[in-house]
């Protein structure tokens, strides 16, 4: 069983996490702004916090195996998710714990060589800034030195609670290229993309590496 301080758990990808995480037996301190999203059940811990309070940061991360970050790529009342890794790399190093990260599908490739998804002609500029931010964080993640280990899951282009989808334990792992189906579609089910997660924390396969989930 491993011990989960999750931040963001009350949002989409969180709570798709939290669950999968409960499934398999493993204990998740919730961490949000606001806790009263987040109703009382075995195995979760309710935390209220930020990610951009170091102190707080510090303090939540003690005896945990892995800091999930499932936080929006856009600037929140100011602060930048970017501006929190190095407190999080501090806290992942202290403790001995992996930093996954809730990543975003626009940094991915379009194809071998690139160029990225955020880069091309349709991408739609209103959703380009927290793209940009989340394309930032991965690479600060990459900057980090050897002995701070981290992941970082990329979903489909298509994934929120807007298409939500069904939990099937079907899809296809990818690396640094954007996935799509024999139809062209890139999508992802939030059940399913937080099993690929929870797969990587019982069974590291993605050390330090980015790498994507697709039907």
């Amino acid at each position: 069983m491993a011990k989960l301080v999750l931040f963001g758990a009350t949002g989409y990808a969180g709570r798709h996490i939290t669950d999968e995480a409960l499934r398999r037996g493993h204990e998740v301190v919730a961490v949000a702004r606001s806790v009263e999203g987040l109703a009382e059940r075995a195995g979760v811990t309710p935390k209220q916090g930020t990610l951009h309070d170091e102190a707080f940061v510090a303090e939540a991360a003690k005896g945990a195996d892995v800091l999930v970050v499932a936080i929006p790529g856009r600037p929140i009342d100011g602060k930048r998710l970017l501006d929190a890794v190095p407190a999080l790399a501090s806290a992942a190093k202290d403790n001995g714990a992996r930093i996954g990260v809730v990543g975003g599908a626009g940094s991915l490739l379009v194809g071998e060589g690139g160029p990225r998804v955020i880069d091309g002609p349709e991408f739609p500029d209103e959703f380009k800034p927290e793209a940009g931010n989340h394309a930032e964080v991965l690479e600060a993640l990459r900057a980090q030195p050897a002995d701070v280990d981290w992941f970082y899951v990329s979903p489909a282009a298509e994934f929120g609670a807007w298409n939500e989808g069904e939990r099937t334990g079907r899809f296809r792992l990818g690396g640094d290229v954007l996935l799509t189906d024999a139809d062209g579609h890139s999508r992802i089910g939030g059940a399913d993309y937080a099993i690929a997660f929870v797969d990587e924390i019982d069974e590291p396969a993605h050390r330090r590496q980015r790498f994507t989930v697709a039907y």
